[in-house]
């Protein structure tokens, strides 16, 4: 015999829990896409993919791309593993000779007395790469790039491993028992910002990547500014242009504050 009868109505608590769970993952996308986002200075506007993307952590146009964007290619030097290696004390020697030449900016030992860079106990691949990016005009100034215009491959090799020798006078290395900006910690996974330490020495060092510590303050907060607004763009795939681009001013001088406070400490004894 065919039952007939109205099926009962289904659980008030059933219907309950899947009006909590929409209203919860309501809630949860306004969080994600609107609220998180607009709470950081730099939030603009472009699109649902955008918004996404950053919602995600992740870059809404890869850096991969960034020279087909931009029709820039930042930089022609290729890092090699061998540019690290000792050079033997004749190519220092050499580079001693050649870097007569730099004390105005740099210092006798290496260690700027003005607000150019220290390059004393530099990484040799860094100096290589800098040097050859002035020489090429992909990073601009119109001293270095005269300087750096008539210098010859092994010049270049003999200033880089004569820099490296010297000591890294006024530094440590950073490590986590200091009370570190957060951005130089941990940086800041919402806007897809790394941490410092992870790439510029102390805790870890990323090939190429230069040792800050004890660096003018002035060059540092130039620096960041530079990358900041594009005017520097020689960074490989824009790292540090798609860091520096999220970071504010206050930002930008609390990493220059932190990575200039030993070169203050010393010079003040």
């Amino acid at each position: 015999m065919q039952d007939n009868r109205t099926p009962p109505d289904r659980s008030p608590l059933g219907r309950q829990s899947v009006v909590a769970l929409a209203v919860l993952t309501a809630l949860l996308m306004l969080v994600g896409f609107l609220w998180l986002p607009m709470a950081q200075g730099d939030f603009t506007v472009r699109g649902l993919w955008d918004t996404i993307c950053r919602a995600a952590g992740v870059p809404s146009q890869w850096a991969g791309n960034s020279a087909a964007r931009t029709g820039h290619v930042a930089t022609n030097v290729v890092l090699d593993r061998a540019m690290a290696h000792a050079a033997p004390a004749a190519a220092v020697g050499r580079g001693a000779t050649l870097a007569l030449n730099c004390t105005m900016c740099h210092g006798a030992q290496g260690m700027s007395a003005s607000n150019a860079p220290n390059l004393a106990g530099q990484y040799p691949e860094v100096v290589i790469k800098q040097l050859q990016d002035y020489k090429t005009g992909k990073r601009g100034s119109p001293i270095m790039e005269t300087l750096s215009r008539n210098l010859s491959e092994r010049d270049i090799a003999d200033l880089a491993a004569y820099y490296a020798s010297l000591p890294k006078a006024r530094t440590a290395p950073t490590t986590y028992d200091e009370n570190l900006p957060a951005l130089v910690r941990v940086g800041d996974p919402l806007r897809n910002v790394a941490p410092c330490i992870s790439c510029h020495g102390g805790v870890d060092q990323k090939f190429g990547a230069p040792w800050l510590e004890g660096m003018p303050h002035a060059y540092l907060t130039s620096q960041l500014r530079a990358f900041r607004e594009g005017t520097r763009r020689n960074d490989s795939e824009a790292q540090m242009r798609n860091m520096a681009r999220a970071m504010t001013d206050q930002e930008i001088e609390e990493v220059s504050n932190f990575y200039a406070r030993k070169n203050s400490a010393a010079e003040g004894r």
